[in-house]
């Protein structure tokens, strides 16, 4: 049996509570099946780090990860870091650099027990996490932005074949393996040259994909769409900016961004994350959902199953997820999706179904 060596950054705010139940959880499944072996590897990031070791990404942590599979990180609350830190990428985008974390993939669909606005979806979309019009990730040095004059900004937009290729080819396989329908979703019409390559090179990767159906859809009307019928999509490929804007509203759509799920992968390591922030107005009142990275820990067991041919951690994801959605459906809620249960009651609740199962 593989031994799976897992980084685990609890991070700011509410990060502390809800990823010690994605490790509280996560153990429980282990205990109740025995199919699996984790090194769990605490490493600090954000005000912990700053006051150990002045900096909210060391280099420490990030040497540390380099020896692990993957990893969960918990939710970083930069805005309020001191001033020297405000100016450099946050944990989050740090971390997606330093490893080229090109691909987040931002599940949103509905689930028996969660109120939803859109009623029934089971949307996934595929958010090119290096370049775009995100300055912090789109530079080899510097960070994208020009302030030419007091009352000029030049902010750059930065689009490369490569890029695109790589997370169409990510959106493509995943379709294959779903409802085979993907949407490119860009800005052509007008972002010409940057939007245009984007969508002409993922119809030139589609072309290897004939089994898939794919379509196309500016960006402004992918709103619209995903509020009247989110129910008719099922991958959608974009890059950056756009991605972060559509995966909250599709998460809000179908229940509460506080149960959305992300990894964030290159070929070779992934990194479980919630979409959601470090809500520093509820930080120790063990009132967070702790859904969006339980579900996160799920997508990465099912990554981790994925990259090394294993499947007993697809089980093992199996059965993490199976708790947790019989949880909800039993009416066992945080207050954000109409319940009164807290962090910790709902984390109790999935451990003794896991148990139980």
């Amino acid at each position: 049996m593989a031994t799976y060596r897992i980084g685990v950054l609890y991070g700011d705010g509410i990060g502390p509570e809800i990823v010690q139940s994605a490790v509280e959880v996560l153990d429980e499944a282990v205990r109740k099946t025995g199919l699996a072996k984790f090194d769990f590897v605490t490493l600090p990031m954000g005000w912990e780090a700053i006051r150990r070791h002045g900096d909210p990404m060391p280099q420490t942590t990030k040497d540390a990860l380099k020896e692990t599979h993957g990893w969960i990180m918990g939710p970083h609350d930069s805005v309020s870091y001191p001033p020297e830190f405000r100016d450099r990428r946050n944990p989050s985008g740090e971390l997606r650099h330093c490893f080229d974390l090109y691909s987040n993939v931002r599940p949103a669909r509905t689930i028996p027990g969660v109120p939803s606005v859109a009623g029934e979806a089971d949307l996934v979309i595929f958010r090119e996490n290096t370049e775009g019009f995100y300055s912090d990730r789109n530079m080899y040095t510097g960070s994208g932005e020009w302030h030419v004059s007091e009352d000029i900004v030049i902010s750059s937009g930065v689009f490369t074949r490569k890029a695109i290729t790589r997370i169409a080819h990510e959106a493509f396989r995943m379709a294959r393996r779903r409802r085979k329908k993907v949407t490119v979703v860009h800005k052509a019409n007008v972002i010409r040259l940057g939007s245009g390559l984007f969508l002409m090179v993922c119809r030139e990767v589609a072309k290897e994909y004939p089994d898939v159906t794919v379509d196309d859809c500016h960006i402004d009307a992918v709103t619209v769409h995903l509020v009247r019928r989110m129910r008719d999509f099922d991958v959608m490929v974009t890059e950056n900016m756009f991605g972060d804007i559509l995966t909250d509203l599709a998460a809000e759509l179908a229940g509460s961004l506080g149960m959305a799920p992300s990894i964030n992968n290159n070929e070779n390591q992934a990194m479980a994350q919630a979409v959601h922030g470090s809500a520093p107005d509820i930080a120790g009142k063990n009132v967070a959902n702790p859904c969006g990275i339980l579900f996160s820990a799920v997508m990465l067991l099912n990554w981790l199953a994925d990259r090394y041919n294993d499947d007993s951690l697809a089980e093992l994801a199996r059965i993490m997820e199976q708790g947790v959605m019989k949880t909800l459906e039993d009416g066992v809620r945080t207050r954000d999706i109409g319940g009164t249960a807290t962090t910790t009651a709902f984390t109790k609740a999935v451990r003794q179904r896991i148990a139980g199962a």
